[in-house]
């Protein structure tokens, strides 16, 4: 696309709220040089194609014309997984979270030390999350400097949108996987800012957005893993930055909250250990928030921060399902994430049939009558309907990340990151009867069965800031560039 405007022609769905989306059959979409959208047109017929090109000053070969069963969604925002936890995804079922940390997860993190390791295997790992529609993610690195400089830098050359960030954890971790001291924690995290904010600008430097594609982000991996200097440095590194993000863990299950109560005694919750220590913000990501106390609910939502609503993870480590209707009537802004291996799918589409489930057992056994109102906004102890899904997953995964203002949604302005989704026959389970009758209704059955029967088949192509980075359909042009392995 560089160089050019390429216009697509065809169906189109996009989240407008979390009750709803708009879906049109004919759409025009220009995407600009930078890859910035550059206008919309939502319906525009076969008859009226030419003349509208003409009107904009296009010419015929700049179209992209879908074919009747594709239709562009805006990408996955995956707001909460674990890079070095790939190899590992489906072991462990047996396990509750700490059990699992030390059993299965801290074994497998550690072995990246070993850069070439590391290389192997998150070359593989980035590849399968943008194959499966994730064009914006939240990474975990390990604690290891040098190896999650090498996740960055993969990310950084497959194109895909991304906050990585190096774990920091100098306590109640093994002998074998924990940081030396408070000092070598907060040099590293530093180091690792300085040097991903030192990457090219990628292949659109013009965009509109200033939001470089990859970015550090801090990552104290929770409460547990962190003494309170440490949290506090961290917390006046936010500080000083108001533009970096925060990711770190919360109330995924009970053993994890009482302990972490033990080792802050001063606190009045888990939400507030973050909180006195500097990390609890707008730009603050936490993943699961399945325990939270009724006080931590509204601490959060006075301070901006989003939740990161993991329920495949949930459901596999027994750890519970978090309210996400109470979140999102308070106002909380709420994404979703896929916490390999925690979750055992680098899915989004995973994430979102089980966010559905996991709406659904809350209804089964209301957590309180009183929350719940005749109000058609209201979605406590509610099942969550399709465009809640669909928002969640795009929308609410961008807002999460602080960056609604440049994804999540189709808008001019905002960056082209987009699926082009295929329900074509041939494409598995959630493949369609074709027709031209209704047209319109029959993209809300496409949607559905994408996001409920669909899989890495039914993705033909992968956009981030308009550029083509994978797909079913999609050939890399050359070979991974990456800086030689240097050995520590």
């Amino acid at each position: 696309m560089s160089g050019s405007i390429t216009i697509f022609y065809g169906a189109v769905i996009n989240p407008t709220s979390l009750t709803a989306y708009s879906a049109f059959p004919r759409s025009l979409i220009a995407v600009g040089p930078t890859g910035n959208i550059e206008w919309i047109t939502e319906e525009v017929l076969p008859h009226q194609l030419q003349d509208e090109l003409a009107q904009r000053g296009c010419l015929s070969e700049d179209l992209v014309e879908l074919k009747d069963g594709e239709f562009l969604i805006p990408g996955f925002v995956d707001t909460h997984t674990h890079a070095p936890q790939v190899p590992n995804m489906g072991v462990g079922q047996q396990y509750e979270l700490l059990d699992w940390l030390e059993k299965v997860t801290f074994p497998t993190e550690a072995k990246f030390s070993d850069l070439e390791f590391a290389q192997r295997t998150y070359q593989k790992v980035v590849r399968q999350f943008i194959g499966a529609g994730t064009t914006t993610c939240c990474y975990y690195g390990t604690l290891h400097l040098e190896s999650t400089k090498i996740l960055a830098d993969i990310v950084h050359s497959y194109g895909q949108r991304a906050f990585v960030g190096k774990c920091n954890m100098n306590r109640e971790s093994p002998h074998y996987y924990v940081e030396s001291s408070t000092s070598s924690s907060l040099a590293d995290t530093r180091a690792l800012i300085t040097y991903i904010r030192s990457l090219p600008s990628g292949p659109s430097p013009q965009a509109a957005s200033n939001e470089p594609l990859v970015q550090p982000i801090l990552t104290p991996r929770f409460a547990i893993s962190c003494t309170s200097d440490l949290l506090a440095s961290l917390g006046e590194i936010a500080s000083s930055d108001p533009t970096l993000r925060i990711q770190t863990h919360i109330s995924e299950n009970p053993q994890e909250v009482k302990y972490t109560k033990q080792l802050f005694p001063d606190a009045n919750s888990y939400a507030d250990v973050y909180d006195k220590h500097g990390l609890l913000n707008k730009h603050t990501i936490l993943a699961h928030a399945v325990h939270l106390e009724v006080e931590e609910v509204e601490l959060i939502r006075k301070r901006g921060a989003g939740i990161s609503h993991c329920p495949t993870s949930n459901f596999n480590l027994r750890s519970g399902v978090a309210p996400v209707g109470v979140f999102l009537d308070k106002g909380i802004k709420v994404g979703l994430g896929t916490d390999v291996s925690g979750g055992f799918s680098h899915s989004m589409l995973t994430a979102i049939q089980h966010a559905s489930m996991a709406s659904k057992v809350l209804s089964f056994h209301p957590s309180s009558p009183t929350v719940v109102s005749s109000s058609p906004t209201s979605f406590a102890n509610r099942h969550l309907p399709i465009a809640t899904l669909f928002y969640l997953a795009t929308m609410g995964g961008a807002s999460v990340c602080g960056l609604d203002a440049h994804i999540g949604s189709f808008a001019p302005g905002k960056a082209f990151d987009a699926l082009l989704v295929t329900v074509r026959s041939g494409t598995g389970a959630a493949s369609v009867h074709l027709d031209e009758e209704h047209k319109e209704k029959k993209l809300d059955e496409w949607l559905e069965r994408f996001l409920f029967c669909g899989d890495d088949r039914n993705i033909e192509r992968v956009y981030v800031q308009g550029r083509l980075v994978g797909g079913r359909t999609f050939t890399p042009a050359k070979p991974l560039n990456l800086p030689a392995v240097v050995a520590n």
